[in-house]
């Protein structure tokens, strides 16, 4: 047979190869895109409804800031690494690095200083106060006094298949990021959970991804940020005095809090979480309950 009809063939079947091997990535893409909470990014107006499987793709890759699948796989797998959780983590991968992903959104549009740990430690010293204080206001104010020294305070709605209170990471060796879920929608959690990131960023690695899992076993770091989070905010030796006296009343709890300078939902909280109060206790009714902005297009 001719040479020039063997080379043929050799040529349509690497044709036919390559066709077949297109398709396999381009279902395998569309696959992988369909483990991703793509509706609620919709309905949160990060991305415009996709009108096919493949743009679903593209929208997902351009949220995501990556090139390819192969790209986001890798990179994905880089910072699961780096991730501090334990090893019973409840919450879903895909929206786990959909929420990270939210949160990293929200940095970039977020002007900051150059980390200063002294600047963060006396930030985070106005802030213990503005737990205080029920004005919605107080929480901008936590964000504008953390930028001020380095740290992105990000707190962004949870999405479903999560179980996640909060994420400490460094973006750049001067500058990191809280991002906080607000999960059960009370001022004592919400601010219990900043502190306890705020530990992270003092006394743990930059090079560490600390994803707070809500329903997990707490790691030794963990174990470390919630007890500089409990002592930041009410010293140990005052702490001690207050529950010696086992007067857990209304009237008690408001004016140990208002000494403190605290929010006595906080105090409400950490005397549930010691067990010196049941959860479904009346003195619930100190905490502040939150409430989600309704986006206005």
């Amino acid at each position: 047979m001719d040479a020039g009809i063997w080379l043929g063939i050799e040529s349509d079947y690497r044709l036919h190869l390559a066709r077949a091997s297109e398709r396999q990535k381009a279902e395998e893409s569309v696959a992988w895109s369909k483990a991703f909470p793509v509706e609620e990014l919709v309905e949160r107006g990060i991305i415009s409804k996709p009108s096919s499987d493949i743009d679903r793709v593209s929208a997902l890759l351009s949220f995501f800031g990556a090139g390819s699948v192969e790209a986001w796989q890798a990179k994905h797998e880089a910072a699961r690494v780096a991730y501090r959780h334990s090893p019973s983590f409840e919450s879903d991968e895909s929206a786990l690095a959909t929420w990270l992903r939210l949160g990293e959104i929200e940095a970039e549009k977020t002007e900051c200083e150059d980390y200063r740990e002294r600047a963060f430690k006396r930030a985070l010293r106005q802030i213990r106060k503005l737990t205080a204080s029920r004005s919605v206001e107080s929480l901008d104010e936590a964000k504008r006094l953390c930028s001020e020294s380095g740290v992105v305070l990000a707190v962004v709605k949870p999405l479903p298949n999560t179980a996640l209170s909060g994420a400490t990471r460094w973006l750049t060796p001067r500058k990191a990021l809280i991002q906080l879920s607000a999960r059960y929608m009370r001022d004592d959690q919400l601010w219990f959970s900043f502190f306890h990131e705020a530990a992270h960023i003092l006394l743990h690695s930059k090079r560490d991804v600390f994803v707070h899992d809500t329903d997990g076993k707490i790691t030794e770091a963990d174990e470390e940020a919630d007890r500089w989070a409990a002592d930041f905010l009410v010293p140990p030796h005052h702490w001690e005095g207050f529950v010696t006296r086992r007067a857990f009343t209304k009237a008690a709890i408001l004016r140990f809090a208002r000494e403190q300078e605290i929010a006595p939902g906080v105090v409400v909280g950490r005397l549930q979480h010691e067990g010196l109060l049941p959860w479904g206790s009346a003195l619930n009714g100190l905490k502040t309950r939150l409430k989600w902005k309704v986006r206005v297009d």
